[in-house]
């Protein structure tokens, strides 16, 4: 459904996204998870066809998206900042994009609104972000989309509608197996509603995987040798990180298998043990902490 092919793109001299290369299945949920500045927003104003590449291209239902009125009208986008006709009344946004968008689903807005609860007599302006956020959300899923993108669409929201939003976007693709495309630096709500995810940092894709091949492939070891450990342990093709605590050391693993588990029993330990990692933390270790904490600092 959604195809990023060898996609770059240059601000000036700068080149904020390198090489992308994307693909993402109709009726699936994909993130994109990074630190600030890592290209995420550009990327997804690219994929609305906001943005030109300086190099390759991206496809939606096999059509390229850049200045294609068909495929955008398919398009719902959440943007992480929603300036909104601040002098416009939201039964005035709602005619708007009734003109605008054929499929606009009027019935389906007055049933979010009864979880949403947004006064349509009144100004925008009056909205804070999070009110906003509501309205966006609302908006682009009553025009019936085949492509919800969304850069943070959580920003704003309060615990209780955030986790009644992430219920509407498993019933959307359950139910009309729309293709979400979201970033968010709210991992945990990622690692609940995504089939996959690509990690970017400083414009390029540093791992791309489904969320259950991640949890297969990225696993912390606790391993206790009887003498100590191999001296090229942490060159190993298999690890990520290696950490020393007492006798115990933590093998961070980047492609966990049979075989790996094969090579550290044939060595002198009293046990292995396997710790699954959560979604933040395969991201902060196969992007490589001290990276992380560099780019947000």
């Amino acid at each position: 459904m959604i195809e990023i092919k060898g996609f770059s793109k240059n601000f000036d001299d700068k080149r904020v996204l390198n090489n992308i290369n994307i693909s993402v299945p109709k009726g699936s949920i994909f993130g994109l998870i990074g630190p600030n500045g890592a290209g995420k927003t550009t990327l997804i104003k690219a994929l609305t066809g906001i943005y030109y590449g300086d190099k390759g291209e991206i496809f939606i239902d096999g059509q390229n998206v850049y200045e294609n009125v068909d495929i955008k009208s398919k398009i719902g986008y959440v943007a992480d900042e929603n300036n909104f006709l601040s002098s416009y009344r939201v039964k005035d946004i709602i005619k708007f994009y009734q003109y605008s968008y054929k499929e606009f689903n009027l019935e389906r807005f007055r049933e979010l609104n009864k979880i949403f609860k947004l006064p349509q007599k009144s100004y925008v302006f009056r909205f804070s972000k999070g009110m906003k956020m509501r309205l966006s959300i609302m908006l682009n899923l009553c025009i019936m989309p085949e492509v919800l993108i969304l850069d943070e669409p959580t920003s704003g929201l309060d615990p209780v509608i955030k986790r009644k939003f992430m219920n509407l976007l498993l019933d959307e693709v359950a139910e009309r197996q729309t293709t979400v495309f979201i970033s968010s630096h709210n991992l945990s709500d990622l690692e609940r509603i995504c089939d996959g995810v690509a990690i970017i940092n400083q414009g390029e894709v540093k791992y791309s995987n489904s969320i259950e091949n991640m949890k297969n492939k990225i696993k912390k070891l606790q391993v206790a040798f009887i003498a100590d450990a191999p001296e090229d342990i942490d060159k190993w093709e298999e690890i990520i990180k290696v950490n020393k605590v007492g006798r115990v050391y933590h093998l961070i693993t980047k492609d966990y298998n049979e075989e790996l588990m094969d090579k550290l029993k044939k060595l002198r330990v009293h046990f292995i043990e396997e710790l699954d990692l959560s979604l933040e933390d395969m991201f902060l270790y196969t992007l490589g902490e001290e990276d992380y904490y560099e780019e947000v600092l």
